[in-house]
């Protein structure tokens, strides 16, 4: 465990525990700045829409707390900032810049399988102690099943399996920690813009055909691009359509 200094964001490894975003908020009244969390095992760890997200022990599980100042609109935004902090930190354990896209809303894709997932959860984002939870999960050496997924989800990977590289959890978190850092730095400085460029020019299926399933609706169109608010943009027979949330198949 260390604490919080001048070099950074804090940092608590702990062998482990059920969730990193549930831990956050346990402990985020205790923390003086932003911390990451970092657990060996999870045993009830959790994806979108509250899915269960398989955690063995190699792969990193991780979540960055953090006390933003800003409205929860421009909060969720930090979702992009996550993303490209995966990206720039798997280039940088592997060198591999041609294996890593990025998938609206918030997965990273390696060789077009899903690798890595993100999920934001917050409380009191209106009021005097807002929390921001930032949950990474990254397949570094197992993947999911493919069965284990619903149809039509792009098949998990592991960066082990696609790459042949054994990287450690905490090794990822000593990259992944300053890329998260430059991106918060650059999103409090110039807003969404140049993380919204930087994302569309990683984006896969960007000017391709896709169907956005939101509840019992699927609409199918082009990616035509994101907007200013990190709504997708699926360009149909009608014109545009801004989605803010969906699920995503190719």
């Amino acid at each position: 465990m260390s604490a919080k200094g001048e070099a950074g964001p804090g940092r608590i490894a702990l062998p482990e525990i059920d969730s990193t975003n549930a831990e956050g908020f346990r402990r985020a009244a205790s923390l003086s700045g932003p911390t990451w969390i970092l657990a060996g095992l999870q045993t009830a760890g959790r994806g979108r829409r509250s899915r269960p997200w398989t955690s063995p022990l190699g792969n990193f599980h991780g979540t960055l707390v953090l006390k933003p100042q800003e409205p929860p609109e421009t909060v969720a935004l930090r979702s992009f900032a996550a993303a490209l902090a995966l990206r720039d930190a798997l280039i940088a354990v592997t060198g591999l810049p041609q294996c890593f896209a990025l998938k609206w809303p918030n997965d990273v894709l390696c060789n077009g399988g899903k690798l890595a997932g993100i999920l934001l959860e917050s409380q009191g984002l209106s009021g005097p102690d807002p929390v921001l939870c930032i949950g990474i999960g990254v397949n570094l050496i197992a993947a999911p099943e493919a069965s284990q997924v619903e149809a039509g989800a792009l098949p998990p990977v592991s960066l082990l399996g696609e790459t042949g590289l054994r990287i450690t959890p905490a090794a990822f978190l000593g990259a992944l920690a300053p890329a998260y850092a430059a991106w918060e730095a650059t999103f409090t400085a110039e807003g969404f813009a140049p993380l919204r460029d930087a994302w569309l020019t990683h984006a896969a299926r960007l000017g391709e055909r896709i169907r956005a399933r939101t509840g019992a609706e699927t609409r199918e169109g082009t990616f035509e691009t994101i907007d200013s608010a990190g709504n997708l943009i699926l360009r149909m027979a009608q014109g545009p359509v801004a989605i803010p949330a969906a699920e995503v198949f190719f």
